[in-house]
């Protein structure tokens, strides 16, 4: 409930008036009170005026639809004020609960630093939120939502708007015939059926445009470790490895967020692995691909069009080579541009702010609440620790599995009405989903996004002796029906499965399937397993030396003497493809993986 109070004083004497004014309107009080006694007699009139408004007021900064603004008009005091400086929207937000952007509104930490607290929630009408400052929002205690599952259609059509036109050279032959040009026979096309689409990325935008092109007569693959089989087959797709998609497709199109793993995912590498003339369809993220690798592969002949409504630089440079490229077709990134998708969207977000305003848990937000301090500082080393196992557990998954079954166990001798185990499930869950996600998950959002991809965890609670001020011995983290790209990993009953509890404040890896091992979760790890002999920790060091890469720590896990060990081993820099071949080659080691962290 809002409520303002404006009050103006003036004071008359009989000497030259002094007073002090504010704006106030209509109604007002006005009282007159008047002292009699042996001195000079003053005369004081108050204007008070109260204001009471219940609604709360919502800043929509950027053109949002009808429809949007009707639902928040029932709610909100709605100011529409568009196109404002960052100074202008920096005086404003004082006076507002909520906030709504685009893309084109930088949303910095000064807004909420300047909003005095009064900022309860943002909402970005659309999916990314690179314009808004998330650790400022979490700070000021500021929920950040967006929208993103209203674009899903319009997005699948304009991948397959692309990819069409493509195949046809629809853009090529239209400005060839407008430019007063008749050249029927240059623009000879492609035709779709029985050819080889690959989908990089199959979630909302990715399996619509897998079901579409299934209806153009295209035999469909698709690539994405989070992906259930069941799903994909539902529809007639075939889940494959990230290198089978690759050489084998005529067309890829690209539905994969932008992460540090997938950035520049297509590169002059990717593209010598793929058949010579495969088409490129781009409506995801500008920057999975290497835009000067592609044009290098268009030159050559290795891709043969491409079609592009995303760039790495937005608008892209008007000299760009790779837009002015005669085999590439471009659009100004219009995946979601269309009339039901902008009012999809304008409603999608407007119900989120409604409901953060009410005081409900948002199923699209973004930014982790506030937590009580108390609980985060004695949480904080498990919360590093449960996100590291989450990363680790995940990248042992080899590639086309599926990841649909987890389950965290934790050892505390708390019971379970003193430990609260939500966070630390919805930061395994962030662990798990975010390496491969444009998705940021936080306590709110956590299992709504596992539920949402198919995701099931379950949690174990086994209970120890002893004293219960520390609140756990350890967690493990185990996922079960998938392959393994370290077989070590594997337990006796068939799961991925990593052990690890906190040591001196810090998170430290304790069990790798069946091994014992102990080192820090920092930066880097490389697993490698090996026959246990004299000289193996010398021999890996000198590979890792002879590259440059530095080596923070080394442990060795074995069953028992001369039998078979684990080497754990944590590096500051990733090491290259032939430092881990020159090591896999030494003829005591069995297997080996690299692991970021």
């Amino acid at each position: 409930m809002a409520t303002a109070y404006s009050w103006n004083f003036m004071v008359t004497p009989t000497k030259p008036s002094l007073s002090w004014k504010l704006s106030i309107p209509s109604p007002f009080t006005a009282v007159n009170v008047t002292r009699r006694q042996n001195r000079t007699a003053r005369r004081f009139v108050v204007f008070a005026t109260v204001f009471h408004d219940p609604k709360p007021t919502v800043l929509v900064a950027e053109r949002l639809g009808e429809a949007g603004l009707a639902l928040l008009k029932s709610f909100a005091n709605v100011d529409c004020s568009y196109n404002l400086n960052h100074e202008e929207l920096c005086t404003k937000i004082s006076l507002c609960d909520a906030l709504i952007v685009r893309s084109g509104t930088k949303v910095t930490r000064e807004v909420f630093e300047r909003s005095g607290g009064r900022l309860k929630v943002v909402g970005r009408a659309g999916v990314g939120i690179d314009n808004v400052d998330l650790s400022a929002a979490t700070e000021h205690g500021c929920l950040v939502v967006n929208a993103p599952t209203a674009n899903t259609i319009a997005a699948a059509e304009h991948g397959i708007a692309l990819l069409t036109a493509m195949a046809r050279n629809i853009a090529q032959a239209d400005a060839s015939i407008k430019s007063g040009k008749w050249q029927r026979s240059k623009y000879v096309g492609v035709s779709l059926v029985g050819k080889t689409l690959a989908v990089m990325g199959f979630g909302k935008v990715g399996s619509e445009v897998a079901r579409r092109a299934k209806g153009l007569g295209m035999h469909v693959i698709a690539h994405d470790p989070y992906a259930p089989a069941d799903r994909a087959r539902a529809i007639g797709v075939e889940l494959v490895t990230f290198e089978e998609a690759i050489s084998t497709a005529d067309f890829i199109s690209l539905h994969m967020p932008l992460t540090p793993a997938t950035s520049k995912m297509f590169n002059d590498e990717s593209f010598s692995q793929m058949k010579k003339g495969v088409r490129i369809v781009n409506v995801a993220r500008g920057g999975v691909i290497d835009e000067e690798a592609l044009v290098r592969a268009l030159d050559s002949g290795t891709v043969a069009q491409a079609a592009l409504d995303v760039f790495t630089e937005e608008p892209p440079p008007k000299d760009s080579k790779l837009v002015l490229h005669e085999n590439v077709t471009v659009t100004p990134h219009l995946g979601a541009s269309t009339t039901e998708a902008q009012e999809g969207v304008a409603i999608e977000v407007a119900e989120a702010i409604v409901g953060a305003l009410k005081g409900q848990l948002a199923a699209t937000a973004v930014n982790a609440p506030m937590l009580p301090a108390e609980i985060l500082s004695e949480l904080a080393p498990f919360v590093t620790l449960s996100e590291k196992l989450g990363r680790l557990a995940v990248q042992l998954v080899a590639g086309g599995s599926g990841v649909q079954s987890v389950k965290v166990t934790y050892a505390s001798a708390r019971g379970p009405d003193d430990l609260d185990t939500r966070l630390l499930r919805a930061m395994i869950t962030k662990g798990l989903i975010e390496p491969i996600s444009s998705v940021f998950i936080n306590l709110v959002n956590a299992d709504f996004c596992a539920k949402q991809r198919g995701l099931r965890i379950t949690e174990e609670r086994i209970l120890l002796d002893g004293s219960p001020e520390n609140p756990l011995e350890f967690i493990q983290v185990q996922i079960a029906n998938v392959e393994s790209r370290f077989s070590t990993a594997m337990s006796d009953s068939g799961e991925i499965k990593v052990e690890g509890r906190v040591k001196d404040g810090n998170a430290h890896l304790t069990k790798v399937g069946s091994f014992a091992v102990d080192v820090s979760m920092e930066g880097s790890l490389i697993l490698c397993r090996q026959v246990d002999q004299p000289g193996m920790v010398g021999s890996v060091g000198s590979i890792l030396g002879e590259e440059n890469v530095n080596v923070n720590f080394m442990s060795v896990g074995r069953m028992a003497p001369r039998k078979q060990a684990v080497m754990t081993i944590g590096v500051d820099e990733e090491p290259s493809k032939e430092a881990l071949k020159r090591i896999r080659d030494l003829p005591a080691v069995e297997e080996i993986v690299f692991l970021k962290l």
